[in-house]
C-alpha cells in the first residue's frame, strides 16, 4: 500500500515528468523531429497541453481523495496515449528517428512507458479512493 505522502508525490511527479520533459526533449519547442513524427499527437500544441496536464496533476496532488473521478480521468488520458505510443511502434521503426534527431529518438523511446507507469499510478489512486 502507498501512503498518502507517496501519493502526494506521485502526482507531482507526474507533473514535473510532464512539464520538464517537453522543454528538453523539444528544444523548447523547436524541435521538428518529435512534430514530425507524431504530428496527429506531438505537434508544439499538443506538446503544450502535455504540459498542460503536468500542472493539472500538481494541482491534484493534495486534494485527490476528493477527486476521485479526475483522477480516473487522468488515468485514462495515460492509457490513451501509452496505447498511441504503442500502436506508433508497431507501425514505425524508432531508429530512424534517432538518426534524425537523438533527444526526440530518446523521447519516443520513454514517453509510452512514462505514460503507461502513470495510468498504473492514477487508477491505483482511483481504486484506492473508491475503497474510501
Amino acid at each position: 500500500m502507498i501512503s498518502e505522502s507517496n501519493i502526494s508525490k506521485g502526482f507531482i511527479a507526474a507533473g514535473l515528468a510532464n512539464i520538464t520533459a517537453v522543454p528538453i526533449f523539444s528544444k523548447l519547442f523547436t524541435n521538428q523531429v518529435i512534430n514530425d513524427t507524431q504530428p496527429e499527437v506531438m505537434s508544439n500544441f499538443g506538446l503544450l497541453m502535455i504540459m498542460v496536464w503536468g500542472l493539472a496533476y500538481i494541482a491534484v496532488n493534495k486534494k485527490h481523495k476528493t477527486l476521485k473521478w479526475l483522477v480516473g480521468v487522468f488515468a485514462l488520458e495515460k492509457i490513451i496515449y501509452a496505447f498511441i505510443w504503442f500502436n506508433w511502434l508497431l507501425k514505425n521503426d524508432l531508429s530512424i528517428v534517432y538518426k534524425l534527431d537523438t533527444l526526440a529518438g530518446v523521447f519516443y523511446t520513454i514517453y509510452g512507458v512514462n505514460d503507461f507507469i502513470f495510468f498504473l499510478f492514477f487508477t491505483y489512486v482511483f481504486f484506492k479512493t473508491s475503497k474510501q
